[in-house]
């Protein structure tokens, strides 16, 4: 691991429920070409043709080889990680149940995220995005539910989403909810939406009615009427490119 802590700007995690459209969200991606997609969930199809190069990963330690490999090769501009929550499930299966000492192995597990998050993603100079599933668990101590991606072992005091500037979450909303306040040139409601009554949309920022999300941007990325914005990740890829 690198000595000095690095960060990549272009760092995206989107988060979310299953069917909101997080796999979706990557099918406008420009030079589609150019795409690693590392596929964690048993080689399971993306929701539409892609051009991707796509490779199937069976062992965890498969990803560290596939963003050392992509580093050196120039036409590769994008890493997707599809999904993280199934990566460090993969790890759990095949690292720390057969261990004969689990202790050291879940020590490993966080290891492994670590080495994952602050060597191979902050070293990439490729555009970086993990996919996640959250689920809502009641916080106790704060007597709220929460949604977060869940994470086992010490990693669940602070959270994954600890390590990402910019998390968004994919979610299914009710076109009664996106008001005119929400109107900005990266929603465009489709006629077959009209009609479904609903929209696939990123949620960029936190409202009064999801303060106990773990959604974050850069300050002043985002403004109030783009709380709301298609499920295209090629926008948040060109925003990142323009704050930084």
């Amino acid at each position: 691991m690198s000595g000095a802590l690095k960060v990549n700007d272009n760092l995206i995690l989107i988060v979310g429920k299953s069917a909101t459209g997080k796999s979706a969200a990557l099918r406008e991606i420009e030079n589609p070409e150019g795409v690693a997609y590392l596929n964690c969930e048993a080689g399971k199809k993306l929701p539409f043709k892609s051009k991707f190069k796509e490779i199937i990963i069976t062992d965890p330690l498969q990803v560290f080889d596939a963003f050392d490999e992509v580093e050196n090769i120039p036409e590769i501009h994008t890493i997707v990680v599809d999904t993280l929550t199934f990566l460090m499930d993969m790890y759990e299966s095949i690292m720390v149940l057969p261990s004969t000492n689990t202790m050291a192995a879940w020590g490993q597990y966080q290891q492994f995220f670590k080495t994952l998050m602050q060597d191979k993603v902050a070293n990439s100079s490729k555009n970086v995005i993990f996919l996640a599933h959250t689920a809502e668990t009641y916080n106790e101590s704060e007597l709220v539910s929460e949604v977060k991606v869940p994470i086992k072992g010490a990693l669940k005091n602070n959270g994954i989403e600890s390590y990402f500037s910019q998390v968004i979450a994919a979610k299914k909303i009710p076109l009664k909810q996106l008001k005119d306040e929400h109107k900005n040139d990266m929603l465009d409601i489709t006629p077959e939406e009209e009609a479904l009554g609903y929209k696939h949309v990123f949620q960029t920022k936190l409202t009064k009615e999801t303060v106990n999300e773990r959604l974050r941007g850069p300050m002043g990325m985002w403004g109030k009427n783009e709380t709301y914005i298609d499920n295209n990740v090629q926008h948040v890829l060109n925003r990142l490119s323009e704050y930084y």
